[in-house]
């Protein structure tokens, strides 16, 4: 089997929910076709780079699959009938990278060094 990662964005009007929804039935696709996801990302509603249907943000999801290449053809195939769906793109790797994706581990160095709001407040 193939190592590939992928990387959907969808519309800004669904819910989180919806969006890791929509993960789940990546999943199952990849799942039911004998493949296996090694790791799912969900990055938030981002802001896009340029319009696309008419949106300005999108929510975006990194996900981690080793399939065969059949199964990652169907995945494709049901993404791109599906309306939610703005842009998907599959690369193929060779090897996966399971540690935190440069967003995530921004975002959580970023918290770390941001100090909370109440405790400059209790300083003071």
């Amino acid at each position: 089997m193939a190592l590939y990662e992928h990387v959907v964005i969808s519309r800004q009007d669904i819910s989180p929910q919806q969006a890791e929804a929509l993960n789940d039935q990546i999943k199952a696709l990849i799942e039911e076709g004998g493949g296996v996801v090694a790791k799912i990302e969900y990055w938030g509603l981002r802001n896009l780079t340029y319009r696309i249907k008419k949106n300005r943000k999108g929510h975006y999801s990194l996900i981690s699959i080793d399939a065969p290449a059949p199964a990652v053809k169907e995945m494709e195939r049901q993404l791109s009938l599906n309306e939610d769906v703005l842009r998907h793109l599959t690369v193929r790797v060779e090897e996966l990278d399971l540690e935190l994706s440069p967003v995530l581990a921004r975002r959580d160095r970023d918290r770390e060094r941001e100090p909370r709001r109440e405790d400059s407040f209790q300083a003071q």
